[in-house]
């Protein structure tokens, strides 16, 4: 092949979940693909998925069945654990309301991780390689790519799943709206004295919500949203100290508690691009969109990038010397709402929580009395929870 000929016709930088489930895709539509997936340490989160993610991952088959890795989420519980003047009810959504088995599934990300490479491994239009993109010049006609060993290659088409400091989207020039808070999220895994039996359960607390997930059994999987020196401050007293600091803010409505295992503490901010495609790039998951883990929006967001790239890369005419550049506007367009729509919802559903002035107040309380109230707006706000479109 001549040097200035493209030696595939997609790359995808990035071997996160999003990156790796985009390189099947694009394969699976005939695309030759290169996934560029340097070695990284286990990605011992969880990620909670609504079903139409769900669904998209057995239909797309990068999973067998739900039942065969995660564990299902029937029911979410929310409680106003704040001291404020105005308190939100207690409020229970079970999934029988929306006439579904299951809200969604709770997943470890290294099991999800190793079905995906499963999947990759049997297709042969895939090549994965551990090197990182060093340099990417753009082009009219296709890009050039050098990676970390030194090679040089060409492609049409370049998908940027390389998170939030993301190298495509800059080297692309997309510009991005960033805001940092001063909160972060502490994530580790428990055992309960009582178990969950499916429900999701979120204490509200001022400075953000204190989340218990269902991992199977009495396993819990926890994201606990705080100030960053609160959360450091829990950390550093030892096992014991933060044991019964998570005894406190889960309100010992479960027992006994344990820490089985290490406790990871993560920064929270939001990303936004004003765009999410054009000229032969293509940004999904973090490199895209990034805000607070609040109402499991973050991988599911990510997937539905995927959905659409694949569905944009089955119509691909590759005939067509333009098809990378068009492919990558189409998809621009496509994402649009949703990235706009689910970023605002999940922005204002996280401030509304840190504002301690009474009407913020008193809108978060009767918001939650009339979901708990009105079937109809409970049912339409299910299917924006669940990125139903």
């Amino acid at each position: 092949m001549n040097q200035f000929e493209p030696q595939y016709d997609a790359v995808v930088v990035g071997g996160g979940l999003t990156g790796l489930a985009a390189a099947i895709t694009l394969a699976k539509a005939g695309l030759e693909t290169l996934h560029l997936s340097p070695e990284v340490p286990p990605d011992r989160r969880t990620s909670a998925l609504m079903m139409p993610s769900v669904q998209f991952l057995t239909d797309s088959g990068l999973i067998d069945t739900p039942e065969a890795l995660g564990h299902a989420l029937t029911q979410i519980r929310i409680i106003d654990a704040t001291n404020r003047l105005l308190r939100a009810p207690e409020t229970l959504f079970d999934a029988q309301q929306a006439d579904i088995p299951a809200f969604g599934w709770n997943f470890a990300n290294i099991k999800l991780t190793e079905s995906f490479k499963n999947i990759a491994a049997t297709l042969e239009n895939i090549t994965t390689s551990p090197c990182t993109l060093a340099a990417l010049t753009l082009s009219d006609a296709f890009h050039t790519l050098t990676l970390s060993d030194g090679t040089t290659l060409c492609a049409n088409l370049i998908i940027g799943a390389d998170g939030k400091k993301s190298f495509v989207r800059g080297a692309a020039g997309f510009s991005t709206r960033e805001h940092a808070f001063s909160q972060s999220a502490l994530v580790c895994d428990l055992a309960l004295g009582r178990p969950l039996n499916g429900a999701s359960v979120e204490f509200h607390y001022s400075n953000g919500p204190f989340t218990l997930v269902p991992a199977g059994a009495n396993r819990a999987n926890l994201v606990w949203i705080d100030q960053d020196s609160t959360l450091r401050q829990a950390l550093s007293g030892g096992t014991e100290a933060l044991t019964a600091r998570l005894m406190e803010k889960s309100q010992r409505l479960f027992g006994s508690l344990e820490i089985l295992s290490s406790s990871f503490i993560f920064p929270l901010s939001t990303l936004t691009v004003n765009k999410a495609g054009g000229n032969g790039i293509a940004l999904i998951g973090e490199a895209a969109h990034a805000f607070p883990p609040i109402g499991a929006q973050g991988l599911n967001l990510g997937l539905r990038d995927v959905a659409d790239l694949a569905q944009i890369a089955g119509s691909i005419n590759k005939s067509d010397p333009n098809w990378a550049s068009r492919a990558s506007t189409d998809y621009a367009q496509l994402r649009h709402a949703d990235l706009v729509q689910t970023g605002s919802v999940v922005d204002a559903l996280f401030r509304s929580l840190l504002l301690e002035m009474l009407p913020a107040q008193a809108l978060r309380s009767g918001g939650l009395w009339a979901l708990k109230l009105l079937p109809a707006l409970r049912k339409q706000a299910f299917a924006i929870g669940m990125g139903r479109r």
